[in-house]
């Protein structure tokens, strides 16, 4: 089960959120929250595996709620849903620690997915925000590919460069025609090699290299 506060400073959307997530059985919303503060309350008293959190709010928005969230309960999932996607909004996020940013029009089945895959510690970068995140934390001066390419075999460095384009596991498979089982062995690799966390920034990485094209 998945535990879920859902934070959002329209009632509407709250609610909204606690009935379409409630149709799925392996969600459980713990809590809703209408600013970061008691997002942050609500993640002490009820310890979530995840949070869905908007950014813009009254009081403490949502980037600083991320990164109280990420500093004081490291093992809570942080995902945003907003309508934001300015480039600074985007980065200021994942830089607070949220593992994905998805927008408000993204399609009940994929925020599903997004939900259960962000839980599990995988990154989910809406398709329309990505390449802003990627250009602006990457900066304007790509270093040398060869710096990576001496630490990554080449099976790897194609899967980078595929996951740097926002690319899920399922995605990447299909397009090395390798098993999804492959394909997360090479992304757990491909992480350790580069000494990061999670998708986003090793794609960070890719894009820094000149590997995002």
């Amino acid at each position: 089960m998945i535990k879920i506060i859902i934070c959002d400073d329209q009632a509407v959307i709250r609610d909204g959120l606690e009935m379409l997530l409630s149709l799925e059985k392996d969600f459980q919303v713990v809590g809703c929250a209408q600013d970061g503060q008691e997002a942050l309350e609500l993640t002490a008293q009820k310890s979530p595996d995840l949070v869905l959190m908007d950014l813009k709010m009254p009081g403490m928005n949502g980037i600083e709620a991320t990164r109280q969230i990420r500093v004081k309960f490291p093992q809570v999932k942080v995902l945003v849903l907003t309508t934001y996607d300015d480039d600074e909004w985007i980065f200021d996020a994942i830089r607070a620690g949220a593992l994905g940013y998805l927008l408000k029009d993204t399609p009940r089945q994929k925020l599903v997915e997004a939900i259960r895959g962000t839980a599990e510690g995988k990154s989910f970068v809406d398709p329309g925000v990505a390449g802003k995140l990627l250009q602006q934390v990457a900066g304007h001066q790509p270093q040398p590919a060869s710096l990576l390419t001496q630490n990554l075999t080449e099976r790897e460095l194609d899967v980078l460069r595929l996951l740097a384009k926002g690319m899920t596991n399922a995605d990447i498979a299909a397009q090395l025609h390798l098993s999804e089982g492959t394909v997360r062995n090479h992304v757990s690799a491909i992480l350790d090699k580069l000494g990061v966390t999670d998708r986003t920034q090793a794609a960070v990485i890719a894009i820094q290299h000149g590997l995002g094209n």
